[in-house]
């Protein structure tokens, strides 16, 4: 049979293109754990059909770092007597990643090369092996043996910040959230929607739950308000760490200090959250000695109201240039400092940061774009006390002990102050 790599939103048509018999019998589903549970549950369902003694006796789930590869080969080769289908599951099985736990069994080398070989001659008929995992890595062999020989079912969905990543993270969400309402006969509005999502987070397990408590909290009406999400929805989502720095470049105190106090809740170091903040300032600084440089008192470009079309045709073709510079000096120094070292056996390095590139990755530039607009909230100056602040903080934070939280929440009350942030006088 061909190979099979099917998305989990293309499965159920998938399915209903093929007969259970044309699904070979090694079978891979990775991703996110709730779309893994629910692909699961549909392929099992269609593979061993409606029959619930069937799915008793023909359906054994195993749980991955707890069996041995001896004993899951042992149970696909072995036929029942009750059944003429079978299928054994490997439920967060340990292919890609190495042995975690002293108690965990960890799959040697051997025991791959040894599954390699029982997919590569074929799994019995009439047998299903299916592995479900959150994370592949597409070199292994035992995932190129899987897409030549079986079906690999992809349920996963971008975990990123890009614009692109939260609208997917998004449809996803719509989509799972449409099949429930439609099920139960109930409907939201997009701002209940959205606040539903702000409370709740890209957690597809928590999220249901929260659906399922509004339908039971309206009761008979069939409209599910704003009002009920407050009413019922505690705040579960964990923030990263970007929302904190995206509030503080906006200037939003509110929301700063709301982000500040959920990372601490969650156990976030203030070292960890003073880092980030000596990033982004970094980043703020660079950006407006480039915007200085460039543009200066140029009142044609207006970074704030400027649309990111305009962006692209009149900012973006400047900011590569100016990164290729960059790195052109970068390596020029490289190599001065390696011809001036007296350890002739110093290799030059190949691997440059890019803490220093505007843009490092140019056809991502929306990014760049959100920063650059943001940029304008502070002056140079601003982000030169901030970074001082900022220095002698790390320092107090590594040689004595005081109310870290506190030391922040000024700086982030300070800086986004409309008077400006002053730590230092000039000279």
């Amino acid at each position: 049979m061909a190979t099979n790599n099917v998305n989990y939103n293309q499965l159920n048509s998938f399915l209903k293109s093929v007969q259970a018999e044309d699904i070979p019998g090694s079978i891979l589903i990775f991703g996110d754990p709730y779309l893994i549970k629910h692909a699961f549950k549909t392929l099992s369902s269609f593979l061993l059909g409606n029959d619930e003694d069937n799915k008793q006796f023909a359906l054994d789930i195993l749980e991955g770092g707890s069996v041995s590869m001896g004993d899951i080969i042992e149970q696909v080769s072995t036929f029942s007597f009750l059944v003429p289908k079978k299928i054994v599951a490997v439920k967060n099985a340990p292919l890609f990643q190495i042995k975690q736990g002293s108690q965990d069994i960890s799959f040697s080398q051997s025991d791959l090369d040894h599954l390699t070989d029982f997919i590569g001659k074929g799994i019995p008929s009439n047998h299903s092996l299916i592995f479900t995992t959150n994370l592949i890595d597409k070199r292994k062999k035992i995932y190129k043996i899987i897409a030549d020989k079986g079906l690999i079912i992809d349920c996963s969905v971008a975990t990123g910040v890009r614009k692109s990543d939260i609208d997917e993270q998004r449809a996803v969400l719509q989509s799972i959230a449409g099949k429930i309402l439609a099920a139960s006969k109930k409907t939201l509005d997009n701002q209940t929607f959205h606040a539903l999502v702000d409370l709740t987070g890209f957690n597809l397990d928590l999220f249901v739950q929260n659906i399922g408590k509004l339908i039971a909290y309206c009761g008979k009406r069939e409209i599910i308000s704003l009002a009920d999400v407050k009413s019922v929805i505690i705040r579960d989502k964990k923030d990263p760490i970007f929302n904190l720095t995206n509030a503080f470049m906006a200037k939003d105190v509110k929301n700063s200090l709301f982000y500040l106090n959920s990372l601490f809740n969650e156990g976030f170091h203030p070292l960890q959250i003073l880092k980030s903040f000596e990033n982004q300032t970094r980043k703020l600084i660079l950006v407006k000695c480039f915007t200085e440089q460039f543009f200066g008192n140029n009142t044609t470009i207006n970074l704030k109201r400027i649309n990111f079309n305009s962006f692209k045709q009149s900012v973006l073709p400047k900011i590569i240039d100016y990164d290729k510079q960059t790195k052109k000096d970068s390596e020029r120094q490289d190599d001065y400092l390696i011809m001036k070292s007296s350890k002739t056996k110093k290799k030059k390095q190949t691997n440059k940061s890019t803490d220093l590139f505007l843009a490092p990755n140019p056809k991502n530039a929306y990014p760049v774009f959100q920063i650059f607009q943001k940029s304008e909230n502070f002056s140079l100056n601003e982000l030169n006390q901030a970074l001082i602040f900022l220095s002698d903080l790390d320092y107090r934070l590594k040689s004595s002990s005081f109310d870290a939280r506190t030391a922040i929440e000024n700086f982030i009350i300070n800086t986004c102050s409309k008077r400006g942030f002053v730590y230092v006088e000039k000279n």
